[in-house]
């Protein structure tokens, strides 16, 4: 196929405005638009560009997802994270993840919380040319304390090297992970303010940090040119991180008045992921082993989700768009569209909204700000074409039957599935019995 394309869209998304263009054309060269704009007016192209005819599909920018986790591998248990599989076998996975997740329309991902320096290698990976996958933009472990989402062990376990989280118990000593994660080429830095449901230890959501040890951190995560992204479930964790100036804080689920006013206040965003509340809630059988707990304190906490980020979103604060896809109810390349629901449904977006959340407003936050998000003339050519419009239904992105065509820097991505991927024992923790067999279980089983 030649380096220079035509392609003509049917109904063309523009990520800017939020409106669908007919009769408009892509002109293509290497891997960058060099015009985006009505057929009639467009440029004499030359002869030896390749004609791409999708007039009568819906033609957008690929989507972005800022909240992937692709050293998890779509793990059951905290153990299946942090314990097992060596740190190269979690990155190869992840490239195999990363792939999926690209042949579902995302051509630019944020991994926040990586095991080692899984997420750089797939990043460096894909940068070099060396497999083909979506751009990705990456911290390293995930910064907290012993209140914090990372602490998950038992005090005589601690917290392991290949764990994804980092334990810090002095400014100093959060500083300096600052330092070294930041010679390791991370692009922004994760802090936990507070944990959540599954975490026993932080059931109250109390802040991990005090108010000066996170401002000391995020100035020097500032000073040394990388945003700071934080977990915060809890109104004392969002307030916190939004008044040491903080970017971008998921979930704030529990977020109150007071921390509602300080992320005015200070810009922050927000980015929901509810996904991970809302398959849980639906997906979870009675067999699974946090069914009954995990699944009522995940209905409570969308309720409230609901009620204090619509509040949010009336007071003009700028939302995210991630799916917390690497959990095994969130899996590599099925889900991550329903989020795009899920701020309709849930929040009270508009459809075109919740789309440009998805491509212009996720851009900001990556690596490739001024080339992603968009297919305007400088852009680069991630392009997603969809059969059906998902401004009349925002759906329409999650059916796998309706992606067409998905284009990463102007090449067509082989939609094919990897029909032969297998999981592999080391994976997993060696579990033997699912109970206990006393005399009173087996004669149950007779």
């Amino acid at each position: 196929m030649s380096d220079r394309k035509v392609i003509r869209c049917g109904t063309y998304f523009d990520a800017a405005t939020g409106q669908r263009l007919h009769d408009h054309v892509l002109h293509v060269v290497g891997q960058s638009v060099v015009y985006s704009g009505p057929a009639a007016a467009a440029p004499n192209f030359s002869a030896e560009a390749t004609i791409i005819d999708h007039g009568d599909k819906f033609v957008m920018p690929g989507l972005i997802d800022v909240h992937v986790h692709l050293s998890y591998g779509e793990a059951k248990t905290e153990e299946d994270i942090d314990l097992f599989a060596s740190l190269e076998f979690r990155a190869l996975r992840g490239m195999e993840a990363a792939q999926r997740i690209l042949r579902a329309g995302y051509t630019s991902l944020c991994d926040p919380t990586t095991s080692g320096r899984v997420s750089l290698a797939i990043r460096d990976a894909v940068d070099s040319n060396l497999f083909v996958g979506p751009k990705l933009t990456c911290s390293g472990q995930n910064i907290s304390t012993r209140q914090g989402l990372v602490d998950w062990y038992p005090t005589w376990i601690g917290v392991p090297e290949t764990s994804i989280g980092k334990i810090v118990t002095s400014i100093d000593d959060g500083i300096e992970a600052i330092r070294v994660q930041v010679k390791d080429g991370v692009d922004f830095i994760k802090l936990a303010m507070d944990g959540d449901s599954m975490n026993p230890s932080s059931i109250k959501l109390a802040c991990a940090f005090r108010q000066e040890e996170v401002d000391a951190l995020v100035a020097e995560a500032h000073r040394l040119g990388r945003r700071v992204v934080v977990h915060a479930r809890g109104g004392e964790g969002v307030a916190t991180a939004a008044r040491a100036g903080v970017d971008l804080i998921f979930h704030a689920s529990w977020m109150d008045e007071r921390a509602l006013e300080a992320v005015v206040a200070s810009g922050a965003a927000l980015c929901p992921t509810l996904s991970l509340l809302v398959n849980n809630i639906e997906f979870t059988q009675i067999t699974d082993p946090a069914s009954a707990s995990l699944v009522d304190a995940h209905k409570r906490e969308l309720d409230a989700a609901v009620v204090n980020l619509t509040r949010a979103r009336e007071a003009g604060v700028r939302f995210l768009l991630g799916s917390e896809a690497g959990f095994a109810v969130t899996p590599y390349g099925e889900w991550h569209a329903r989020e795009l629901e899920n701020h309709v449904k849930y929040l009270g977006f508009s459809p075109s909204e919740a789309l440009q959340q998805a491509t212009l407003h996720n851009a900001w936050f990556t690596r490739f700000a001024d080339r992603v998000g968009r297919l305007d003339a400088g852009c680069d050519a991630d392009i997603l074409v969809l059969d059906g419009d998902p401004v009349e239904d925002i759906r329409v992105p999650l059916d796998k039957r309706n992606i067409h065509a998905v284009y990463a820097n102007g090449v067509a991505v082989d939609l094919t599935p990897n029909s032969k991927r297998s999981r592999h024992p080391a994976e997993f923790s060696y579990a033997m019995w699912n109970q206990v067999y006393t005399q009173d279980v087996v004669k149950a089983l007779a």
